[in-house]
């Protein structure tokens, strides 16, 4: 009898954004970080600038970290965590795809796909234009925004069996 698919890791950490809009790759940049140091219950991807192309990947999931650029309005640079993306405040615009962050998060709830846990860990960026390479001030950033993922991946992994089995809500 043939094993049916391997269930998905139970916590995802998703890093979006645009490599080619300078600021825009800060969730990629911090998720290059965090892959540094695997962990068997956590998938890392890279979901560049596909936005609700992505719902399929969220379902079956504890948890779900997003690491983007994310535009409050502080200084650039500023570490952002929210832990309700979907009560916050919407971004307001600068970014190629912010808006499909918050697309892909609305979309995973109405289909019953988004977990019960979800946190957006993102920094303010200070250029959203064509180019290559982060500001000084967000790729100084960068550490302290995977360090502040590596926290709520603690917590989030909290109770989560070592060999990745998946969790039951």
């Amino acid at each position: 009898m043939a094993a049916g698919p391997e269930p998905p890791a139970p916590v995802l950490v998703l890093g979006v954004g645009n490599l080619l809009l300078r600021d825009d790759a800060a969730g990629l940049a911090v998720l290059a970080e965090l892959a540094r140091d695997p962990d068997p219950r956590v998938e890392f991807l890279d979901g560049g600038t596909q936005g609700r192309a992505l719902a399929g990947h969220l379902g079956g999931r504890r948890a779900l970290v997003v690491l983007d650029a994310v535009r409050l309005g502080a200084a650039p640079g500023t570490v952002h965590v929210l832990r309700d993306p979907l009560g916050a405040a919407p971004p307001r615009g600068g970014s190629a795809h912010e808006s499909n962050v918050g697309d892909l998060l609305a979309a995973a709830c109405l289909l019953g796909e988004l977990p019960q846990a979800v946190v957006l860990v993102g920094i303010e960026p200070a250029l959203v234009q064509t180019g290559l390479g982060l500001s000084a001030k967000v790729a100084a950033a960068v550490p302290a925004a995977a360090r502040a993922a590596q926290a709520e991946l603690a917590r989030l992994c909290a109770g989560v069996p070592e060999e990745g089995a998946p969790c039951t809500s």
